[in-house]
Order: C-alpha cells, then sequence, then structure tokens
C-alpha cells in the first residue's frame, strides 16, 4: 500500500513538473525572433499580408509601454513557401525605434506564413 501511494506521488510530481516546463517554455522567445532572416515573425495572410504586418507593427511598444514608430526598408531573402504565389516568397524588411531609444532595429516579417505572434527580445506585443 505504501508502495502504491508513493509511486502515485512520484508520477504527480513528475506530470506536474512536465507540464510547468511546457506552459513556460510556450511563453520563451528565442533571441533572433524577428530580428533574423532565419526567424521571421510569421502575420500571415497573402492577401492580407502587408495590413497584417501594419497591425503587428502598431501593437509593439517598448518594455516600458514607450510608443514605436516603423519604416519599411524593402524586401529580402527569397525563400519557398506553399502560400506564396509561385511557391517561392521574400521577406519584409521594418527598421523599427522606439520612443527614447537612440538604436534602430531591424525587424523581418514574413506574410505568407502564420504562427503565433510573440514580441521580438526588447519589445512587448499589446
Amino acid at each position: 500500500m505504501k508502495f502504491k501511494f508513493l509511486t502515485l506521488a512520484i508520477v504527480t510530481i513528475f506530470i506536474g513538473c512536465g507540464s510547468a516546463s511546457q506552459n513556460n517554455s510556450s511563453n520563451v522567445v528565442a533571441d533572433d525572433y524577428g530580428y533574423s532572416e532565419k526567424n521571421p515573425v510569421k502575420v500571415g495572410g497573402i492577401s492580407n499580408g502587408p495590413t497584417n504586418e501594419r497591425n503587428y507593427l502598431y501593437r509593439l511598444t517598448g518594455i516600458n509601454g514607450e510608443p514605436v514608430t516603423f519604416v519599411r526598408r524593402g524586401s529580402c531573402c527569397h525563400f519557398e513557401s506553399k502560400s506564396a504565389t509561385f511557391g517561392m516568397g521574400m521577406l519584409d524588411v521594418y527598421e523599427v525605434k522606439i520612443k527614447g531609444d537612440t538604436i534602430k532595429k531591424i525587424l523581418y516579417l514574413n506574410m505568407y506564413e502564420k504562427d503565433k505572434l510573440y514580441a521580438p527580445k526588447g519589445f512587448l506585443l499589446k
């Protein structure tokens, strides 16, 4: 009887720990998220992709709620995409500045694929 209770307690602890680590890891964003053409922000929606990109950028703030401004700097980085016309897409490159910060940040956005949206390091997402 004690053995069954002990086994049940150990299994419960391991399941609980596994669940907690999974929940926490879903909120962890890689350091290069949005900052790298290899890990762009995937806003999705080819027909309304530019609107999705702007809506995402409008939701960004500095870590203390500072307003953000952005300018599209062009496109780069061809990649294969089943969602893009003719199977090839390009990333859009934005220069983003947080009010009061002298450092401009370059973010890469993918308007073809869609994924859960996060804030890149140094930003918050409203």
